[in-house]
C-alpha cells in the first residue's frame, strides 16, 4: 500500500506510488490490485481521485482493467531499480518516500524571497555573468560565507581560502584528485557515509574503516590497524550515521596524527546547523594550528539540494593545485544562483529562514519519535537525536535490515539499512531514518507502517535474513 503526502494532487500523487511500486518489480505483473473504493477508504481521498489515477495507469499501459474481475499489473512494463526509483526525480517528479535521507524543510516564505533574490539578479546583472571569472567563485559569496562560517562555526578563514563547489561531494573529489594517488591508504569513519566511500574508492584508495565508538573516531585505534594514512575522512560534529559527536580529546589526538604523518583531515560539516540543545559546536578545523584541516560544507541540507552550492575552505599548501583542477573541470561556479545566495545571507535572510528550519525539522523530529514509541515499542532501540534530519534504530540482533528494507519500501517508507555502511567493524543491523522536510501526518504513518512490518515479522516467529 502506498503512503502518499499530506498535500497536493491526490490523484497525481496516486499515480506516482502505483506506479513507483510497478516499475520496482514489487508490485508484480499479473497481480491483482486493490479496487478504487478500498484505497480510497484506506488512504483518505477520493474515490473520484483514485479512479482517476487508475485510468492514468491504464492509459500509459501499467494496468490492465478487465471487466468484472478488476484491476491487475499489466504482463509487461518497464522495470528500474529500487535505488533509481527511490531516489526523488529519476522516474517523475515524484516526492519523496518518507523517511527518506536528505530532504529539504523549507517554506513558502524562503522560496519567495529566494525567487524575488534570483529576479533582481536577472534584472540588473552584473559584469560577472558576462566574462569567466575566479575559479573559487564570486568574491562576494565567498566573503559572506566566509564571514558566516567564522560566526558560527568557529572556522579560522578568510574569502581566498573558500573555493564554491556544488555540494562536498564535488570537494571531496577535487581534494582527493588534488593529494591521492592509487594505492595510497585513506582512513574513514566505520561505519561511514556511502558516497564518501565510493568517492575514495573511486580514486584508488586503499581505504581502513577505524571504527566509531561513542567518542567517535579514535587516531590511535587507526595507527593499530594500519598505521599511516594520506588521508582522513570524518563527520565529527554529527558522525554519519550514528550521529556521536567527537570529543575534544580525540580531535586533538586526530590533528595531532595527521601533523606528524603529514595526513590531511577532510572534516565534512554536512548538517551543523540543525543542532537542538547546547551552544553550536567549534569546527575541527578551527582547533587545527598546523593546517591539516579541508573543511567541506553544503547549502544543500539548510536551504534545498538545488541549490548546488556548497563550498571547500582550503590550507594555503592545498590551494592553488586545488584551483588548478578545478579549472580543468568545470571552470567556475554558476554566477546568478551565486549572487542570490549571497544577498541571502548579507541581507539576513539566511538568518531567518535557518530559525523558522529548525523549528519545524525539532518539530518534526519531535512527532516522528513520539509516533514510533507509539507503533514500533519494543521493536526499535533508538535514542532522541539532538542533532541532525535523521536517527538510527538498533534492531534485534536475528534481524536483517536490508530486506526489511524492501519489505519497507513495498509499504511506501524509504528507510535506509545500516549494516551496508559498515567497512571493516562487524556490522549491526538498523534502520537510518530521516524525518526532515515531511509533514506530520506523513510522518506518523510511516511510523505505522514500520511497525506493521516489525510486527509481521515477529508474529511470522522467523527474523528476516540479510
Amino acid at each position: 500500500m502506498p503512503v502518499l503526502p499530506g498535500r497536493g494532487p491526490r490523484r497525481r500523487e496516486l499515480y506516482i506510488a502505483m506506479r513507483r511500486l510497478i516499475e520496482t518489480g514489487l508490485a508484480r505483473p499479473g497481480a491483482k490490485l486493490p479496487t478504487t473504493r478500498d484505497l480510497a477508504k484506506r488512504l483518505g481521498l477520493s474515490r473520484a481521485a483514485a479512479v482517476a489515477a487508475f485510468e492514468m495507469l491504464v492509459a500509459d499501459g501499467f494496468v490492465e482493467a478487465r471487466i468484472g474481475a478488476g484491476t491487475f499489473v499489466a504482463a509487461q512494463v518497464p522495470k528500474v531499480s529500487e535505488r533509481a526509483a527511490s531516489q526523488p526525480g529519476q522516474v517523475s517528479a515524484s516526492p519523496a518516500l518518507p523517511c527518506e535521507l536528505g530532504v529539504a524543510s523549507i517554506d513558502g516564505k524562503t522560496m519567495r524571497v529566494f525567487r524575488g533574490l534570483l529576479s533582481r539578479n536577472l534584472a540588473q546583472p552584473g559584469p560577472e555573468h558576462f566574462r569567466y571569472g575566479d575559479p573559487r567563485g564570486g568574491n562576494k559569496l565567498r566573503e559572506a560565507i566566509a564571514a558566516y562560517l567564522r560566526a558560527a562555526r568557529g572556522v579560522r578563514c578568510d574569502a581566498e581560502q573558500i573555493v564554491v563547489t556544488t555540494g562536498t561531494m564535488h570537494g571531496l573529489d577535487l581534494v582527493v584528485r588534488t593529494v591521492f594517488k592509487p594505492g595510497d591508504v585513506a582512513w574513514i569513519e566505520d561505519p561511514c557515509y556511502p558516497l564518501a566511500r565510493a568517492t575514495l574508492e573511486a580514486a584508488g584508495a586503499k581505504l581502513i574503516g577505524v571504527p566509531v565508538d561513542g567518542e567517535g573516531i579514535d587516531a590511535a585505534g587507526g595507527e593499530n590497524l594500519g598505521g599511516g594514512g594520506r588521508l582522513v575522512y570524518v563527520t565529527p560534529s554529527h558522525q554519519f550515521p550514528l550521529g556521536v559527536t567527537m570529543t575534544m580529546r580525540r580531535r586533538l589526538a586526530l590533528i595531532d596524527w595527521a601533523d606528524r604523518n603529514d595526513a590531511w583531515i577532510i572534516e565534512d560539516d554536512y548538517d551543523s546547523e540543525f543542532r537542538f540543545s547546547g551552544p553550536p559546536l567549534t569546527a575541527l578545523q578551527g582547533m587545527d594550528g598546523a593546517g591539516r584541516v579541508v573543511y567541506l560544507g553544503t547549502f544543500s541540507k539548510v536551504l534545498f539540494p538545488g541549490i548546488r552550492i556548497g563550498y571547500a575552505v582550503l590550507p594555503e599548501a592545498l590551494l592553488d593545485r586545488v584551483l588548478r583542477l578545478r579549472t580543468l573541470s568545470d571552470r567556475q561556479p554558476p554566477s546568478l544562483v551565486q549572487g542570490a545566495a549571497a544577498d541571502f545571507l548579507n541581507d539576513g535572510h539566511f538568518a531567518a529562514h535557518l530559525r523558522r528550519a529548525r523549528r519545524r525539522v525539532q518539530a518534526a523530529r519531535d512527532e516522528f519519535v513520539t509516533a514510533l514509541r507509539d507503533h514500533c515499542d519494543g521493536m526499535l532501540d533508538f535514542a532522541v537525536p539532538e542533532h541532525g534530519l535523521h536517527l538510527v534504530a538498533a534492531l534485534a540482533a536475528s534481524a536483517g535490515d536490508r530486506d526489511l528494507v524492501r519489505s519497507l519500501l513495498a509499504e511506501g517508507v524509504g528507510a535506509r539499512a545500516l549494516s551496508p555502511m559498515y567497512v571493516d567493524a562487524p556490522a549491526r543491523q538498523g534502520l537510518v531514518l530521516g524525518f526532515s522536510g515531511f509533514e506530520p501526518d506523513v510522518l506518523t504513518s510511516a511510523a505505522r507502517r514500520i511497525g506493521d512490518v516489525l510486527g509481521d515479522v515477529l508474529k511470522a516467529g522467523a527474523p528476516i535474513r540479510s
